[in-house]
């Protein structure tokens, strides 16, 4: 090959280092353009009333169906002690720790939940009988992913049908007259 062909061949292998090499945009944490708007309403909505329980418990669902657990968890761990401690806010940390993998504390947290509400001392408008209904179910789940073993439902998908068909079978009896 002449100077020439080296010179053409040197070109065309830094025109593609060049070409590979470029950076590439990230992708946003926010996909769904309709959605972004609703969180950074929701984000706003939060800076101003920070103390809100149900604006904590907004953003954070917000965040988690947009598939960004941490983002939620996130959320309500810098809220202030009294909203964390709202059952309604408790029971939306349990599922968003369950989707991030850590299933003794979404137990822990469900736990707390119903602890909150079984007090009598307390009263809480918040407790709902959907909430307790809601949270005793996943609790029941939750316990059966742990004693299985399973931290990470989403990794482990047999074990986690298992443990949802052991918290939710039902036994029926018939009782026959002879």
């Amino acid at each position: 090959m002449d100077v020439k062909g080296w010179n053409v061949a040197v070109l065309v292998a830094i025109g593609a280092i060049w070409f590979c090499g470029t950076t590439q945009r990230e992708k946003p944490v926010v996909g769904n353009a309709s959605q972004t708007g609703r969180v950074g309403a929701l984000e706003t909505r939060l800076a101003a009333t920070p103390d809100d329980p149900a604006a904590v418990r907004e953003l954070a669902q917000a965040y988690l169906d947009i598939k960004q657990p941490g983002m939620a968890i996130g959320t309500i761990e810098r809220a202030t002690t009294a909203v964390r401690r709202a059952p309604t806010v408790e029971h939306l940390y349990a599922r968003a720790l369950l989707e991030q993998g850590r299933s003794a504390d979404a137990l822990a947290a469900e736990k707390r939940v119903l602890a909150t509400c079984a007090d009598p001392s307390i009263e809480v408008p918040a407790c709902s009988t959907y909430l307790i209904a809601s949270a005793t179910r996943r609790a029941e789940i939750i316990e059966q992913l742990v004693q299985l073993g399973v931290e990470d439902a989403n990794a482990q998908p047999e074990a986690s049908s298992l443990a949802y068909y052991n918290a939710t079978r039902q036994v029926s009896l018939s009782v026959s007259a002879q």
